[in-house]
């Protein structure tokens, strides 16, 4: 039918359009009527799609997606509980270190007070060694004025003695 619509198109040489027009309602119903058998024997395949789409989401989709919702809070539970003990960890580190810094500083503290304890009791020592010092050293320059002082006597006890024997020995020599 379409060869004969050309043969009379060119022949009584129509314009292409009107052509065009006139096969379009052929076409046309001859399309719907194919659509319609097409779309008829396609129900049945479409209702099975369908039912095996909701028949899959609802036995295997949603069983899977539960199962793997399930794992990943396990494996992001585990996460979180893993650095949520780092956290205390550091927490505990860091209080520790405070602790450690406290004592030393005690302990440094405490040093210093020794160190100046000693330092004083040694002042205190040498200060009563130097008093002790000091005395003795009065005590011997007494000692030895005194001794100074009787040395002078007796020298010069000695000394009347030892003119008064030159005297005489020189006297003696000149009277003899």
């Amino acid at each position: 039918m379409i060869d004969a619509a050309l043969r009379w198109v060119v022949r009584s040489g129509l314009k292409l359009r009107l052509f065009f027009s006139y096969l379009q309602p052929i076409q046309m119903d001859a399309t719907l009527h194919a659509l319609s058998g097409l779309l008829l024997r396609a129900v049945p395949t479409f209702l099975l799609v369908i039912f095996l789409h909701f028949y899959l989401k609802y036995m295997f989709f949603k069983p899977l997606g539960k199962v793997l919702d399930k794992r990943y809070e396990a494996t992001e539970g585990a996460r979180q509980r893993a650095a949520e003990s780092l956290e205390k960890a550091a927490a505990k580190i860091a209080g520790y270190e405070a602790q450690m810094r406290a004592a030393r500083a005690d302990v440094y503290q405490s040093q210093e007070q020794a160190h100046r304890r000693f330092e004083e009791e040694q002042a205190a020592h040498v200060k009563v060694a130097r008093e002790e010092a000091d005395a003795s050293v009065r005590q011997a320059k007494e000692q030895l004025a005194g001794e100074a002082a009787q040395a002078k006597k007796d020298l010069a006890a000695e000394s009347d003695a030892l003119a008064s024997q030159i005297a005489e020995t020189i006297l003696k020599r000149g009277l003899a």
